[in-house]
C-alpha cells in the first residue's frame, strides 16, 4: 500500500512539474500553482498519515531506540535534512502563488554544497528514521523516496536544461549532485555569509515548533483510521 501512495504522489508530482511550461501557457503560472498544490498537499498530507499510522507494520529488523544517544542523533539528523529539504521555501510568497511563481537558476548558498538539496535532505531523513524504527514498512518507505528524489535530480536538470539551455550547463559544471564534490573539485568555495538569511532562522524555529509539536501529530495522525 505505503508503495503505491508513493508511486501516485511521484507521478502526480513530477507529472505536474514536467507539464508546468505547458499549463502555464494556458492559464497562468499562479493559477496553476494552485492546481498543483490542490494536487500535491493532499496527497502528502494522505501520505504522512498513512505513515505515522503503519509506521511500525511489518518485521521489525532491529530497535535501537533505548540505546544511550540514538534519541539525540535521529534529531539531529532530522534537523539537518530540514535545512537541505526547505531551500524551496525561501521564495515564500512565489510558493503561495502570491508573486508570480517563476523557476529560477540558483549557483549560491546551499546550492554550492549540493545542486539538489532537496534529494540530500531526503536521503538524510530517511537514514534518520530507518535507523529509529527499524521496520520493513519503513525501508519500503525509504526506498521509495529515495527512488523518487533521485528520479527528481534527472526530471529536476532535464526541465532545467530545457528552460536555460547553455546556462545551465554552465552552472551544472560548476555544481555537483554529491554535497560538497565541488567544493572539494575547486569549482565551488563556501560562502557563509550567503546563509545569513532570514529563511535559514525560518528553518530553525520550525524545526524547533516540529519538535515541540511532534508528539500532537503523531497522536492526532494516529486516530485517523486509513
Amino acid at each position: 500500500m505505503m508503495a503505491g501512495l508513493l508511486l501516485g504522489f511521484a507521478i502526480a508530482h513530477s507529472g505536474l512539474a514536467a507539464l508546468r511550461p505547458y499549463g502555464e501557457k494556458r492559464i497562468g503560472a499562479r493559477l496553476y500553482r494552485v492546481g498543483f498544490a490542490l494536487v500535491s498537499i493532499p496527497f502528502a498530507t494522505l501520505l504522512i498519515i498513512y505513515f505515522i499510522r503503519h509506521r511500525y507494520d511489518g518485521i521489525q529488523l532491529w530497535n535501537l531506540q533505548g540505546m544511550s544517544g540514538i534519541e539525540p542523533l535521529v534529531w539531529t539528523l532530522s534537523a539537518i535534512s530540514f535545512i537541505f529539504l526547505y531551500p524551496a521555501t525561501f521564495n515564500l510568497l512565489e510558493v503561495a502563488a502570491v508573486q508570480k511563481p517563476q523557476v529560477h537558476l540558483y549557483e549560491t548558498g546551499i546550492i554550492r554544497i549540493t545542486r539538489h538539496p532537496q534529494m540530500v535532505g531526503q536521503i538524510i531523513w530517511c537514514i534518520a528514521h530507518t535507523l529509529w524504527l527499524g521496520t520493513t514498512f519503513m525501508l519500503v518507505t525509504s526506498a521509495g523516496l529515495i527512488l523518487h528524489h533521485l528520479f527528481a535530480v534527472w526530471h529536476g536538470d532535464r526541465r532545467l536544461s530545457a528552460r536555460y539551455g547553455k546556462a545551465f550547463e554552465v552552472a551544472k559544471s560548476r555544481t555537483s549532485v554529491i554535497p560538497f564534490l565541488a567544493v572539494l573539485q575547486g569549482k565551488q568555495s563556501l560562502r557563509f555569509q550567503e546563509f545569513l538569511k532570514p529563511a535559514y532562522a525560518g528553518i530553525a524555529i520550525f524545526v524547533a515548533l516540529f519538535w515541540w509539536v511532534h508528539p500532537i501529530l503523531v497522536r492526532s495522525a494516529s486516530q485517523v483510521k486509513l
